[in-house]
């Protein structure tokens, strides 16, 4: 598929942060822009677990592609899958059809890594996508509507809720369920006594937020302990039957509720040089993006990988890796066209931060590490930030306004067809 002039052909699979933020800075004089997502819609994967815990709508993060971009005149939106890269003749076949283009840019970003259990992935909750924040969600609020009518062994069952993965999403998802407990649900359900729901938080290393500081290490510790979250730290879950998990110490806690945040590997697409595959199914690139066997070929965010001195093994995968990525990426291809020189990337960690309930929250910044309720406030900042639409940082802020003054949200919606 074609534009009508000249001007190079950008194709970019992809919609998350850097394929919105390397459409937007790319030159309209000299590209034309085909986005090709499976989705209609930008998701804001670090609020997904509070969708998941009811806190805010999944119209709050989500982003209809068509409207973030309805003044770019120079591009072409399709809602298809990807099947294959032609690369001998620059084609992109899909199931709706075949793009040709001058530039590929690969940014398909990550998926829920199972480590090959297969049990793991028919059983347990994963928060990937808008879709699955909703999933657990409704699957959460059910659970409470079945321990009114359930048997005592199946009620114990329906009172643990497992967490696997104490990096940021779960230490956030512990938390929030945990404030969720001791607010909210109590009123809902009167008839159901809440000291007996666990929430149990699984991590394979001796401690939670293992990438961050020290400090944040213990403070995320201390307050989910503080919020009643049974941490099970140098443990890994080795099975999952949707009844029991059984734990490489041994012991088992049987459940009909985990949510797995343990690891990512990368959305491949088929057609890839074979040099260019690298550890976690990520892509080999190089200082400027491109990948390594194909000059025309480029990947940025989560799905690339770019080893630099500071960063032997690849960047973080975080939001402001990808987004600072597609912006010099915008740039360089500019440059390519001009016969300018292109500028390596060279990534400047502004920090890294986790909150883990009201009031408590965990930053650390390059000159200095903090905790609290200063922390808290700096990390809702951020957030808002980055989100796309000033519409949605109002309605985001009213929601956690709201829930901060009364403690509760009345979102709790199950959202499922009935039979």
């Amino acid at each position: 598929m074609n534009f009508p002039n000249k001007k190079k052909q950008v194709v970019v699979i992809g919609g998350g942060f850097a394929g919105i933020h390397l459409i937007r800075n790319l030159d309209e004089n000299l590209f034309d822009i085909v986005l090709i997502d499976k989705l209609n819609h930008h998701q804001f994967q670090p609020l997904f677990y509070q969708v998941a815990t009811s806190q805010i709508e999944p119209s709050s993060i989500s982003f209809p592609l068509r409207n973030v971009f309805k003044h770019k005149k120079n591009l072409q939106i399709r809602m298809a899958e990807v099947t294959e890269i032609d690369r001998n003749n620059k084609l992109i076949l899909t199931n709706i059809g075949i793009f040709n283009y001058d530039y590929l840019v690969i940014a398909t970003g990550c998926r829920t890594n199972f480590f090959g259990n297969q049990n793991l992935e028919e059983y347990v909750l994963t928060l990937k996508t808008t879709y699955e924040a909703i999933k657990i969600r409704n699957h959460i609020l059910q659970t409470f509507e079945k321990v009114l009518s359930a048997n005592r062994m199946e009620k114990d069952k329906l009172l643990n809720l497992v967490i696997v993965g104490a990096g940021p999403t779960g230490v956030e998802l512990a938390g929030a369920f945990a404030e969720v407990k001791k607010y909210i649900l109590p009123n809902d359900y009167p008839g159901i006594d809440f000291t007996k729901l666990n929430i149990y938080l699984i991590e394979g290393s001796n401690s939670s937020l293992k990438n961050m500081s020290e400090v944040a290490r213990k403070a995320s510790m201390k307050y989910l302990t503080e919020l009643g979250v049974k941490i099970l730290t140098e443990i890994h879950v080795k099975d999952y039957n949707g009844d029991k998990v059984f734990l490489s110490n041994g012991s088992e806690i049987e459940t009909k509720t985990v949510i797995w945040v343990a690891g990512v590997t990368g959305n491949l697409v088929k057609g890839l040089p074979q040099g260019a595959m690298g550890p976690g199914n990520r892509i080999t690139v190089n200082r400027i993006g491109q990948v390594l066997g194909d000059e025309y070929v480029f990947a940025a965010g989560d799905i690339a990988l770019m080893r630099t001195p500071k960063y032997p093994n690849g960047h973080p995968q975080v939001a402001n890796v990808a987004i600072n990525q597609a912006r010099l990426l915008a740039k360089n291809l500019k440059a390519m066209e001009t016969g300018k020189k292109v500028t390596e990337f060279e990534y400047r960690d502004l920090g890294s931060m986790a909150t883990i309930g009201t009031r408590k929250a965990v930053v650390d910044l390059p000159f200095m590490k903090f905790k609290g309720y200063l922390a808290w406030l700096i990390w809702m900042f951020l957030h808002l930030m980055l989100i796309l639409s000033v519409r949605n940082k109002l309605i985001i802020f009213i929601n956690w306004a709201w829930k901060f003054i009364t403690k509760d949200t009345s979102l709790r919606l199950i959202l499922v067809q009935s039979k």
